[in-house]
């Protein structure tokens, strides 16, 4: 089967809907957003801090104007780090019980789905008022930490302060520079004393994600491809490479996240946590590793499973993608849940840390405006916004809400993928087998980012095998790409 060309983004907005999300806003949150004016930097004092002369920086994907996060670190006499995470004051603009709230409640994530963006908080909110743009004056929420040498962090503070971001940077032109793979980056070179902050950032970076490794953090590896889109149609597919500056932000953002469970534990705060349980299909993993000539513990540990990972990521980086998939199945999903104080929860077993909450999107994720709240009422010492039983419907819910846009995202790399290769029916592939089961047998192509089944010639090829197959047809729509085996 070959397809017309199909309008991308009509075709993610259908998938929205089929997936029970409203993707356009309702009249009275439009209303509501259009009365928003800026703030402005009136109220600075012994409650609020002025941080704006700070040498703010932010790193996200190419194209992100919903910037959630910023990040300073200077180094302090003693030898320790201070590091500074600021997090947009979403909850200013978008009081609980509002029109926005509810819609942001019913939504509970901003959807990514390569060809088009589905924000949880209209636009005028989350890439512009409460966003950490550059250049503009910002309310934020400020975690402040001290990073020891061994990646240990002392202490943590928060409090309200305006900033302003000084540089708004790309993971990916970023990390190149950091490695030396490419250019200082304009906005670094633009601005004095920010590649000083960059590489402190990134030796800060580096011993935290070092003690994280030790605890048994694990690392995977992914291949998710973002479309490239000319005139409506899928030029291109592009895999991001993970690099220092991803580590950079992911080693702030568990930090900080971490250091907010923890406050909020200190207070006798209600808190959503996230959390990954320790897997009760470790005798699958155990399975995986034994097949590869590796014996893990019989009980699951986290450490010994990061060790197989990384050797397995050095010794084979071709299948590492598709072991990753695997092991992140058996682990099982994340979850939000709802601690009561004085009571102890599972972990993160993927972060291999205790205490984990989800605080640093408010803009794209409901359950961290939740905890921005949650966090404000223990900072002042008054009652909490949310009574435990309602809490823990919202955690349920943006459990579920975030599965649901996973599959949607999943959907849309998906069509994307079979958009690019509905020209090339008939041509000749190399891939390898992902899956192989009654229900199927799945090749990964290795020079595009394209997964398909194998509908005719799947006899005797398993997990691993590299084979060649032609491309038999595609159905765009459904995002299904059929191959047959040479």
């Amino acid at each position: 089967m070959t397809n017309a060309p199909i309008d991308l983004k009509a075709r993610a907005h259908q998938a929205m809907l089929e997936a029970g999300f409203l993707p356009d806003f309702p009249a009275d949150v439009l209303r509501e957003t259009q009365l928003l004016k800026p703030g402005t930097p009136g109220n600075i004092g012994p409650s609020v801090r002025d941080l704006r002369t700070l040498l703010w920086s932010s790193i996200d994907n190419d194209s992100s104007c919903d910037l959630d996060q910023v990040e300073y670190v200077e180094k302090l006499p003693g030898g320790e780090t201070r590091l500074l995470v600021g997090i947009a004051d979403v909850d200013a603009s978008v009081p609980k019980g509002s029109a926005t709230d509810r819609q942001a409640a019913a939504e509970s994530t901003s959807v990514y789905t390569g060809v088009t963006i589905f924000p949880m908080l209209p636009g005028e909110l989350s890439t512009d008022l409460t966003s950490l743009l550059d250049a503009q004056d910002r309310l934020s929420l400020i975690i402040e930490m001290r990073v020891a040498d061994s990646g240990e962090v002392d202490g943590h503070e928060v409090y309200p302060a305006w900033l302003r971001n000084c540089a708004k940077l790309a993971y990916s032109s970023t990390g190149a520079w950091l490695e030396g793979r490419g250019p200082m980056p304009p906005a670094v070179a633009g601005t004095p004393g920010m590649e000083a902050q960059l590489r402190l950032q990134q030796e800060t970076s580096e011993r935290l994600r070092g003690l994280r490794k030790q605890h048994g953090a694990l690392t995977f590896g992914s291949i998710e491809a973002t479309p490239v889109v000319e005139n409506g149609e899928v030029k291109d597919l592009v895999v991001s490479q993970h690099n220092v500056a991803d580590d950079i932000i992911e080693s702030f953002m568990v930090a900080a996240n971490t250091a907010i469970a923890l406050l909020l534990k200190e207070k006798g705060s209600l808190s959503i946590r996230r959390v990954v349980r320790t897997p009760k299909r470790w005798d699958g993993i155990q399975a995986i590793a034994a097949r590869l000539g590796v014996k893990l513990p019989a009980e699951p540990d986290p450490r010994a499973l990061s060790e197989f990972l990384d050797q397995r990521k050095a010794a084979d980086p071709l299948h590492f993608a598709d072991l990753s998939l695997s092991i992140v199945k058996l682990l099982g999903p994340g979850e939000y849940i709802v601690e009561p104080p004085g009571t102890e929860h599972e972990g993160h077993f993927g972060l291999a840390v205790q205490d984990y909450t989800h605080s640093t999107a408010p803009n794209r994720r409901y359950a961290d405006l939740v905890t921005q709240r949650l966090l404000k009422a223990a900072l002042a010492g008054s009652t909490g916004p949310y009574e435990q039983a309602n809490l823990s419907q919202i955690a349920a819910h943006c459990t579920e809400r975030e599965d649901a846009a996973r599959k949607v995202e999943r959907l849309m790399r998906k069509v994307a993928a079979a958009c690019l290769l509905s020209h090339r029916i008939g041509e000749v592939f190399e891939g390898v087998v992902t899956g192989a089961s009654p229900k199927g047998t799945y090749v990964r192509l290795l020079k595009l980012p394209a997964e398909g089944r194998v509908i005719r010639g799947a006899q005797g090829i398993d997990v691993g095998d590299k084979v060649q197959v032609r491309l038999t047809s595609v159905d765009a729509a459904k995002g299904f790409i059929d191959f047959e085996r040479r």
